[in-house]
């Protein structure tokens, strides 16, 4: 005689590897801090004087709440507010990273909009990724024009927004799913 299984019942050892495990792995990676990379200068007139610069934004309990805050703050247009503000501050790269500053998810800001960007599928494309932007990066560096310097900088950046932790490529990617994070 051959006992089987029920479809509906999982054994508790199951329960344990699939569902309470990675739910305690991940609650050790919050709370998720949401900052923005931007050009910053003190007077908006002159670009030769503006740097980069990383504005902290806050902290969330969960990936979806950090979108819905990311997006929130943007639009409100208080990006960069608090201790480390500046008076023209443009945002570019919005970030949303763990407990350990391993990446969850990026975007790149452009028309007050964040466009946020796919993860690597497999490591293998997040070789080339790394490989593509390293190219951009040293191109920056042997650029005579600092405005050039700088959107080959940004390029890479937004290529690097794909670089999410594998522990996180998962996550990512069904939140990019989900109808409000488009």
């Amino acid at each position: 005689m051959t006992y089987a299984r029920s479809e509906t019942f999982r054994s508790i050892g199951q329960i344990l590897t699939a569902d309470v495990l990675p739910a305690l792995y991940r609650s050790q990676k919050l709370p998720l801090r949401i900052s923005c990379l931007g050009v910053a200068s003190y007077d908006a007139s002159d670009a030769a004087n503006s740097f980069d610069r990383v504005i902290p934004l806050g902290e969330c309990p969960s990936p979806e709440e950090a979108i819905q805050a990311a997006a929130m703050r943007l639009s409100r247009g208080d990006n960069c507010t608090g201790p480390n503000s500046f008076p023209y501050f443009q945002p570019r790269i919005l970030l949303i990273q763990d407990r350990d500053q391993r990446l969850v998810l990026a975007g790149e800001i452009r028309a007050g909009i964040i466009l946020w960007q796919r993860p690597a599928a497999s490591d293998a494309e997040a070789r080339s990724i790394v490989t593509e932007a390293s190219r951009l990066r040293g191109m920056a560096f042997l650029a005579s024009e600092p405005g050039d310097a700088r959107r080959l900088r940004y390029r890479a950046a937004a290529l690097e927004a794909r670089l999410v932790d594998p522990f996180w490529r998962e996550t990512a990617a069904d939140l990019l799913r989900l109808p409000q994070a488009a």
